[in-house]
Parts: C-alpha cells; structure tokens; sequence
C-alpha cells in the first residue's frame, strides 16, 4: 500500500492489458526492472507504428496507459519497433 492506503504499482499484465486494448497486433515484451511493480522496461512491436516518428509511436503506448504514467505506474522504459 502506498501513500493514504492506495494500492501503487500495477501488474505486467494489467500493462500489457492496456496496451493491447489501444493497439491490438502489439507484441509485448515487459521487465519489472526493481521488483517493485513500479519500473518497467518494456518493448512493443506494432504495425501501427509504422509511418510515425518515434514520439508519436510512443505517444500511441503512453496514451493507451489511460493517464497511469507518473502515477500509479512510476516509470516505464519504452522501446517501440514497428512490425513488418
């Protein structure tokens, strides 16, 4: 539990979960890089990346977090490849 008794963290699968509702062809690849459910490496491969710059492709991952960034998902090292 974190700060006031809410839950912070979220789960690989929540994240992936998220990912796949926005962009559904995504591969997903996720490391929790402390053990702490709060930084996360992950790697996302996508047709729907294809056409974009690398700011708008992780524009695409980010918003598909619904706002979490920041908050109940801490940090989050992203790394898109557009799947041919």
């Amino acid at each position: 539990m974190g700060k006031k008794g809410i839950e912070m963290g979220m789960k690989v699968d929540e994240i992936k979960d998220l990912i796949k509702k926005s962009i559904p062809d995504a591969k997903i690849e996720i490391k929790d890089l402390a053990g702490d459910d709060n930084h996360y490496a992950a790697t996302v491969k996508s047709k729907m990346f294809e056409g974009k710059t690398k700011v708008q492709q992780h524009k695409l991952v980010y918003d598909a977090l619904e706002g979490r960034m920041g908050g109940i998902l801490h940090a989050l090292s992203l790394t898109t490849i557009i799947d041919n």
